[in-house]
């Protein structure tokens, strides 16, 4: 039995070893499209803060891990894949037969139609080749604009913040066309309230805005915006978003919409295909729909269940983890499942605007379906525990809407079913 994996990333990554463990006597071949040992591209931000170096961003760390577990890796692109004659074409040229394949492909950064964009001191920051650019051309002091705001460029900002030392000479604007920062991770309250914490830190935050056209003027980049401002700048970072990588299969046969269509088993409308990690658009139980879902621990879920398969056992996703959690600057935030709400549903919001907290939890009857949160580090496994549990509530919603931050208490008296908790006394006081 040959499997074939398409992406070198960490879903990739988890679905070889796990057919190894369960398969070992079957031919495994990994397909990379960068000239890099495998590596997660989350760990560029450190990279770029220089917490590690580049050796520290392999998801392995022997130099002889993938031979000693005879897995091939090979260093390609995969052109196309023909689901029917069970082949893929590779960029050199070459046919590769397959009897089981993986699609972890992961997603690929999206270029914004901006006049000006293949410009010199313009990067993406998502492959190792993009980090060492950066860091060649980001110093200390270095005028930096960045475009985007969601999750991804949160994390990108703060490595530059760091890098240009902000809080010295260094100079870093964030433009986003949302109304507020991370939209598709938080409300308005809580992605205005990320806004005012980072403009508290030096970095200058235009929301509402895009990048129009950039134009080179001397050794300068000079980026045109929307609301008719004009920033000088020495490099500027495309953050704008990223897409599930998979136009190479256009004609293979596979159902796509956002991602690749997986069922919980993580296998695609054709036998013997599977797909895991940001590219698959998989079935999620707790909704009941077909979900994208670009973070890692999801990755690492679909990869193993997909190998499983793959290697002759049953195995299903449970669910598609919607979380994210996120440290801007040092603020922390989370999102849980509907964070935004579900129609007919009801609110309970506790907000502390001085002191950069927000807690939001959004109801279906007497069922948490999502939450937000913001500065709140105490009980997050809580929210996510009732959010992920489905756990009715009951009396429980009423208290937290007269105090949302009886949470810890509401949590063990409905999802541990510890009975009314209050503290010791009242505990000592049932003991009598």
């Amino acid at each position: 039995m040959h499997h074939i994996i398409i992406g070198a990333g960490p879903a990739g990554v988890i679905a070889a070893e796990t057919i190894r463990k369960h398969a070992p006597r079957d031919d495994i071949t990994l397909i990379g499209d960068e000239k890099e040992a495998p590596y997660s591209r989350m760990a560029i931000p450190y990279l770029l803060v220089g917490n590690i170096k580049e050796q520290g961003t392999h998801l392995r760390k022997s130099a002889s891990h993938f031979k000693d577990l005879k897995i091939n890796v090979v260093n390609s692109q995969v052109k196309a894949v023909d689901c029917a004659g069970k082949k893929l074409a590779l960029s050199d040229g070459q046919s590769m037969p397959y009897d089981r394949l993986l699609i972890a492909t992961g997603s690929t950064p999206m270029r914004p139609p901006i006049a000006g964009m293949d410009l010199p001191g313009i990067y993406s920051c998502w492959t190792l080749a993009d980090a060492r650019a950066i860091m060649d051309k980001v110093k200390p002091g270095s005028r930096v604009l960045q475009m985007g705001a969601g999750f991804i460029g949160c994390i990108i900002m703060e490595a530059l913040a760091a890098r240009i030392e902000t809080h010295k000479t260094g100079k870093l604007t964030v433009v986003e066309m949302g109304d507020r920062m991370v939209p598709r991770m938080m409300g308005p309250a809580a992605g205005g309230m990320i806004k005012r914490w980072v403009q508290s830190k030096g970095v200058d935050v235009h929301t509402g805005a895009k990048v129009e056209s950039i134009a080179q003027q001397g050794a300068a980049l000079v980026a045109k915006l929307s609301t008719g401002q004009s920033i000088e700048v020495d490099v500027i970072i495309s953050a704008t978003g990223v897409k599930p990588t998979i136009g190479f299969l256009k004609d293979s046969g596979l159902s796509c919409k956002t991602g690749v269509l997986a069922d919980d088993r993580m296998q695609t409308n054709m036998p013997g295909v599977y797909a895991a990690g940001d590219c698959a658009e998989a079935y999620d139980h707790f909704t009941g729909a077909q979900v994208v879902s670009a973070i890692q621990p999801n990755a690492a879920d679909q990869a193993r269940v997909a190998a499983l398969n793959m290697a002759g056992q049953h195995a299903s996703l449970k669910q598609v983890t919607q979380i994210n959690v996120l440290d801007t600057l040092g603020l922390v935030s989370t999102s849980f499942g509907s964070w935004q709400g579900v129609p007919g549903g009801e609110q309970i919001e506790l907000k502390d605007d001085s002191n950069y907290k927000l807690l939001s939890m959004q109801f279906k009857g007497d069922v948490m379906v999502g939450c937000n949160s913001i500065g709140w580090t105490d009980h997050v496994g809580a929210l996510r525990g009732l959010v992920e549990g489905k756990v009715k509530m009951g009396e429980w919603k009423a208290k937290l809407q007269s105090d949302p931050t009886k949470l810890m208490a509401a949590y063990l008296a409905t999802a541990q079913a510890q009975g009314e908790w209050s503290g010791a006394a009242d505990v000592s006081r049932r003991a009598r």
